[in-house]
Formats: structure tokens, C-alpha cells, sequence
């Protein structure tokens, strides 16, 4: 099992934060190729506002791919399969590399952002089929832990094109075509893993209605001697089911039994982009400025966050199946909702007194191991955990358009939001964080060591009134 989350995980969630991080190191000598090259083919220098537009373009198509991936992610799921899906996934993850590898020798920025826009579709489809995958092939009392590999793999990519993309690597002049096309590697590396792992046993029995190879799938991740007990819980869901085929996004939206869940996802999915993380990393160079900190060692204090939230996610999948995911996400975003008010003030106050940065540097890595211990691990676990078999990849479709959408407003408005409020940005996301606490804490129920069938029992409640 442990093994099997590492196959998904390096090629799935690892390929998001991989890439949202590596754009980051390159900036300036990608505004230099984009000069160049403008010059060499138009005989005329390139505005500035255009370069600013295009450099845009480059960074934020990404999560337009990702849009698009979303969409299509949860068919993929069910026409080949969650190993299919991802197996098939990574073939767009190379030719994207290959395209982004030749811009800079061709001269072509154009294959730069369509390299950009294949490898975002690849990470939109990797987020919504891998904790697919995850939360369908482990058992119960471990189903938690397991699921935290989406969150682990994905903060690693996040640490690893931190380090990559330092200018001791590829983040030098000469590199930067190499640093960008170096996401091929971890989809070569699932092409070689994944095949020795079987498909997930509740798509094979559910979806596919094949009985041996599910139980030769449950065998080869429980053992001969417990597989039995999964084997059985499969059997109850799919005759609860009673045939009933995967359903579409939009039969969700009209389907009451799934009315409070959908709600849910939804919620919680917004709650984790707009929770203010972002805000986090854009005011983390400034601040790490004001602590007297040089400006040529920021990258280096920078590797601190990705670290943190990497340390984070570690921690919340041993404690997820203790603790229970309610005490976690809630009390993280109440954790959040401090860090936010303690943030307003030393920066409002930060040139009084000497130490003012340093209580701003704490919060900081304070409010990204709130992030990392509740919202940001535990949000794509519970969306497997609150939906039956029919249900659940037309979830992580509508998930991650939700997030993909939350992600791509909060990049074009945060700039706005920052410009216009300065530090008192963080009393907007102090607001949205309690409402997100408190949203939980009314509606979801503890899903801890619950069979898919006795969470949807719970929220018959709801969906129905206390009576039925």
C-alpha cells in the first residue's frame, strides 16, 4: 500500500507543486528570452506592458490547464480507469516538457506556453485521479493516513523545485530551459512504477463488475488473510448501489442525496485557496527583508517554507487517523484565523520597534504549519470519504474546477487586494477562515475509521430531515 502511494504520488500531486514552484526561479531570464527573441524576429524592442503580458500569460495559462485537466480528469477515471487515467497522464507530462525544453533553442515563447498549458492539464488531471486512487485502495482504519499521500507528495514537489530551481542548479542563466523541461522525469518514473500495481479493487468490482481481479487486487494490497473484511465492504456498497452508473457533475447538483456533501466540497475547496497561504508567500520576501535578512540568501530562508509545509503534511497523516480529520481542519483554520490577526498588527507596527519583523517571521511559518496540519492536507481526503462509488469522480471534477477557478481568481485579484488594503488584506482572509471553522464544525460529521456507506448515512440527516 505504502508503495503504491508512492507510484501515484510521484507522477500525480508531486507534478503540481513541482510546477507551480519551478516558474518562479526563471523569471527574469525568461523576460530576457522573451525580449530577445522579440527583437530578433520583429526588428523592434517589446514593451514593457506587452512583456509584462506575456510573462503573465506564461505563468497563469497553467491554471487554465489545470481548469481543463479537472474537467476531464474524472472521465478519464472511469473510461480507463484510476492507474489508466494516470498511466495515460503521463504522456501529456512529456510532450509538455519536450515543448517547454525547445523553446529557448527554436526561439519560440509559443511552445513555452503551451508547454505551460499541457503540463497545467496534466496537474488538474494528477490532483483529481490520484487521492481518487489513494482513498478507493485503502482500508478503513487506514484510509487517512494513506490519503495524506496526495498532500505529502504534493508540498514535496513544492520543496523540490524550490531546491531545483536554486541558481546552484538549474535556476542559472544557461539552465533554465532544462529546469522547466525536468517535469518529464518524475512521469518517467511512474510509467516504470505504476504498471506493477494492480487497479484500484473498488473500480474493478463496482465499475467494471469483475470479481476475481478485485479480490486479486484486494490480496496483493491486504495480504490473503485480511483481504476478506474489504472484500465484504466492497460487496455491501455495490449492492447498495444496485448497478447504478457513475454519475456526471451536473446529475450532482440535482441529486438531493448528495445535496450537503456537494455544499461541502465546495466550501471547503474555496476555504483552502482563498484562505490567505498565497498572501503568505508574496509577503514572505518583504518580510524576510525587513528582518535584515540579505537579499541574496531569501531563496535560501525561502526553502524554509517549502520545508514546513512538507514537515506539516508528514505530521497530519500520523496523526489524521488518531486525532479524526474534524479536530484537524478546524482547528487548523481557528489556528489560521490568530496567525491573521497577529500578522495585521506586526505589520502595521513593523518599523516601531526592532523585533516587530521577527514576530511577523514567526508567524509566517506559524500560519503555514496551521495550513499544512488541517486545510491543506485534509480537504481532498475528506472529498473521497463523503461520496459512494457512483459519486465520487464526478466530486473530484466539480472539486477541482472549484479550485482551479478559486486559484486562478485569487492570482489575478490578489494583486488588487494587496495594492488597495496592504497588511489589513490578512482581516479578509481572518474572516474567511472562521467562516470555513465554523461551516465544519455545524455540517460535517467525523468520518474516521467509517465505512463510504456509513458517512452517507450520516448525511441522510441532513439532506433529509432528522426523521428519515
Amino acid at each position: 500500500l505504502f508503495l503504491a502511494v508512492c507510484a501515484v504520488g510521484i507522477g500525480g500531486t508531486f507534478q503540481y507543486g513541482y510546477n507551480v514552484s519551478i516558474i518562479n526561479a526563471p523569471t527574469q531570464h525568461i523576460h530576457k528570452f522573451l525580449n530577445e527573441t522579440w527583437t530578433s524576429r520583429y526588428h523592434k524592442e517589446l514593451n514593457p506592458d506587452l512583456l509584462t503580458f506575456l510573462w503573465s500569460v506564461i505563468a497563469s495559462i497553467f491554471s487554465l490547464g489545470g481548469l481543463c485537466g479537472a474537467l476531464i480528469g474524472g472521465s478519464m477515471a472511469i473510461r480507463l480507469g484510476r492507474k489508466g487515467a494516470l498511466l495515460m497522464n503521463n504522456i501529456i507530462a512529456i510532450i509538455a516538457s519536450i515543448l517547454m525544453g525547445i523553446s529557448f533553442p527554436t526561439g519560440l515563447f509559443e511552445l513555452l506556453i503551451t508547454g505551460r498549458f499541457l503540463i497545467g492539464i496534466n496537474s488538474g488531471i494528477g490532483i483529481c485521479v490520484q487521492p481518487l486512487y489513494i482513498g478507493e485502495v485503502a482500508p478503513k482504519h487506514l484510509r487517512g493516513g494513506l490519503a495524506m499521500g496526495t498532500s505529502i507528495f504534493l508540498t514535496g514537489g513544492i520543496l523540490t523545485g524550490q531546491i531545483i530551481g536554486l541558481r546552484e542548479f538549474l535556476g542559472g542563466e544557461k539552465y533554465w530551459p532544462l529546469l522547466l523541461s525536468s517535469s518529464c522525469f518524475p512521469a518517467f518514473a511512474q510509467l516504470l512504477f505504476l504498471p506493477w500495481f494492480p487497479e484500484s479493487p473498488r473500480y474493478l468490482l463496482i465499475d467494471r463488475g469483475d470479481e476475481l481481479s478485485c479480490a486479486k487486487a484486494l490480496k496483493r494490497f491486504h495480504g490473503s488473510s485480511e483481504y476478506r473484511r474489504e472484500m465484504e465492504d466492497i460487496q455491501r456498497e455495490c449492492f447498495a448501489l444496485d448497478g447504478e452508473k457513475p454519475k456526471k457533475p451536473w446529475q450532482l447538483f440535482t441529486d438531493r442525496g448528495v445535496r450537503w456533501q456537494l455544499i461541502t466540497v465546495i466550501v471547503m475547496t474555496m476555504g483552502q485557496q482563498l484562505s490567505g497561504i498565497n498572501a503568505i508567500y508574496f509577503y514572505a520576501t518583504y518580510i524576510f527583508e525587513q528582518a535584515g535578512i540579505p537579499a541574496e540568501k531569501i531563496p535560501y530562508v525561502t526553502l524554509g517554507t517549502g520545508a514546513c509545509e512538507c514537515l506539516t503534511a508528514l505530521s497530519c497523516g500520523l496523526l489524521i487517523d488518531y486525532v479524526g480529520r474534524r479536530y484537524l481542519i478546524i482547528g487548523g483554520y481557528l489556528l489560521m484565523t490568530l496567525w491573521c490577526t497577529v500578522l495585521t498588527f506586526s505589520l502595521t507596527y513593523q518599523d516601531l520597534y526592532p523585533w516587530v519583523p521577527y514576530v511577523s517571521m514567526t508567524s509566517i511559518f506559524a500560519f503555514i504549519l496551521s495550513f499544512g496540519l488541517g486545510p491543506g492536507g485534509i480537504t481532498n481526503t475528506l472529498t473521497a470519504e463523503l461520496f459512494v462509488q457512483s459519486s465520487r469522480p464526478a466530486a473530484y471534477m466539480i472539486g477541482g474546477t472549484v479550485s482551479w477557478i478559486s486559484f486562478f481568481t485569487i492570482g489575478m485579484l490578489f494583486p488588487f487586494i494587496v495594492n488597495g488594503l496592504k497588511q489589513y488584506c490578512f482581516l479578509v482572509f481572518l474572516l474567511e477562515c472562521s467562516f470555513v471553522a465554523a461551516f465544519i464544525f455545524l455540517v460535517i460529521p467525523e468520518t474516521k475509521t467509517k465505512s463510504f456507506l456509513e458517512i452517507r448515512k450520516e448525511f441522510h440527516k441532513l439532506n433529509f430531515g432528522r426523521n428519515t
